[in-house]
């Protein structure tokens, strides 16, 4: 029930960038639907089950504190973000790893293809190299959650599909790991095909839904508070 509401949640949310994503063409006088409407659609759509953090909140909060790793006081948490979305898109500057920021989120979409070779969950040395530079960004930024999500394109079986994404996100948090990044603040979720986000007709639209999404999100003094 719950999964379902955030569905419905999810195409209400679509329904309205559409509506309100209609532009007029000049010359015609007829109305369309805005490229930037399409892709927060597609957003919207590979998105809605990325609501909370993996695990819940007060738990993996209550692991952060028995490990000694502090909080953001509240008026410091977007210039907290701040830094580290600098360095980050400095650190990927040239690589296929998108940089996104959601807020007080921040996100690293990295294409499978870059990450893993075909059908495989062994760290590409290409991704190694990049990993290497957001472990340095993320132990010189304690403070934060880092959520790591596995996905796939939708050819091969479903079940198959949701296991090479679980072993990948598995993957990407043994590396960071093993670079000085304290498992307490990390959470792995693999979702298989259930989360594409681009066209499967096309051989790129499945290298786009081949990916590994970071998320980091900052642990504040509220979120330590509630857990007291």
């Amino acid at each position: 029930m719950k999964n379902s509401t955030k569905f419905l949640t999810g195409v209400s949310m679509a329904i309205a960038m559409i509506t309100t994503g209609c532009v007029t063409d000049p010359v015609t006088g007829e109305k369309k639907i805005s490229k930037a409407a399409i892709g927060g659609v597609l957003g919207t759509g590979a998105g809605y089950l990325l609501g909370d953090l993996i695990g819940g909140r007060n738990s993996r909060t209550a692991e952060i504190v028995g490990a000694g790793i502090g909080a953001v006081a509240g008026a410091g948490v977007g210039y907290y973000m701040d830094q580290q979305e600098k360095k980050l898109r400095q650190q990927t500057a040239g690589t296929d790893v998108n940089v996104d920021r959601r807020g007080d989120e921040i996100f690293l979409d990295m294409p499978g293809d870059v990450t893993f070779a075909l059908n495989s969950a062994t760290v590409s040395s290409s991704a190694a190299s990049v990993l290497n530079q957001v472990a340095t960004t993320l132990k010189e930024y304690p403070s934060t959650y880092i959520d790591i999500y596995g996905h796939t394109d939708s050819s091969g079986s479903a079940d198959y599909n949701q296991r090479l994404s679980e072993q990948r996100a598995m993957s990407v948090q043994s590396y960071l790991a093993g670079r000085g990044v304290q498992r307490q603040r990390m959470a792995t979720m693999g979702y298989g095909e259930t989360q594409l986000k681009c066209d499967e007709g096309t051989e790129e639209g499945r290298r786009c839904n081949r990916r590994v999404e970071i998320r980091i999100t900052p642990v504040t003094q509220d979120d330590v508070n509630a857990v007291r």
